[in-house]
């Protein structure tokens, strides 16, 4: 069993502090960037519209999830507390609402460059798990997003939060969300499913929200909330509803490429 005391600081340089939670979004969006111009964007087109388009993606990053976490997670308090949905700094992130921001910039985007949307897409799912893998990461040094109590052997006691012993749920995310995912899309690259646009989003929504689904019953879910309907959590409702777009676009998409 392990103690988890992190100091969520990472960097201090007198009352200035950088935590571990901005590094791991600005890592992540590093790496994505230089992966997918290197690595996942083939397409000459998109690989030069590819900087501009990040500029877009972080701002649908930072809206898209803070909205998503003021309307899908704290709503009653927000809707009450205008000023405090701008304190972005007190914490407040949604992994689904950063998603549906990255999702209107890529569109908003492609549509102005006159592309398929799905080009930009497929490039952004197939790095999104690194960041994801970091996000989770910080999530456990910062004691947050901790999982329910457990007495396996590999159970961590965050002294920030109470004595008890609990599954890491933030490391679970981080090996299926961000790893075993990463090597999922992968897999399903070499593979050729690239040449199909929006393939490879569909599965990555399919992956991720099964991922998260099963991992959500092992974490503790969020206490302005609880358990909703049939004693799920609101992660786990709003990932069955991206599970079906994936099965949506995976299906139509591979029905389209067949017939062509």
């Amino acid at each position: 069993m392990f103690i988890n005391n992190f100091d969520p600081v990472a960097i201090q340089f007198f009352s200035i502090e950088i935590r571990w939670y901005s590094l791991a979004y600005i890592i992540g969006i590093l790496i994505g960037w230089f992966l997918s111009k290197k690595i996942f964007i083939t397409d000459i087109n998109i690989k030069e519209k590819f900087d501009d388009f990040i500029t877009y993606l972080i701002i649908g990053i930072i809206i898209g999830g803070r909205l998503g976490y003021v309307i899908f997670y704290n709503y009653d308090y927000y809707s009450n507390n205008l000023l405090d949905i701008f304190k972005i700094w007190e914490g407040g992130m949604s992994f689904h609402g950063g998603l549906i921001g990255i999702i209107v910039a890529s569109i908003w985007f492609a549509k102005k460059n006159n592309q398929n949307v799905f080009n930009y897409l497929d490039a952004v799912s197939f790095v999104s798990p690194i960041g994801i893998f970091f996000g989770r990461i910080a999530n456990f040094i910062n004691s947050e997003l901790y999982g329910i109590e457990t007495n396996v052997p590999w159970a961590v006691k965050f002294v920030q939060v109470d004595n008890l012993f609990r599954h890491p749920s933030q490391l679970y995310e981080a090996i299926f969300e961000g790893l075993i995912l990463f090597f999922i899309l992968v897999f399903f690259k070499n593979k050729g499913f690239t040449k199909i646009p929006g393939f490879i989003s569909g599965l990555f929504l399919i992956f991720y929200s099964i991922f998260r689904f099963i991992i959500e019953f092992f974490r503790v879910p969020d206490e302005q909330l609880g358990y909703l309907f049939f004693n799920l959590t609101m992660g786990q409702i709003i990932s069955f509803m991206f599970l079906l777009i994936g099965i949506y676009l995976v299906i139509t998409k591979y029905e389209i490429k067949k017939e062509s």
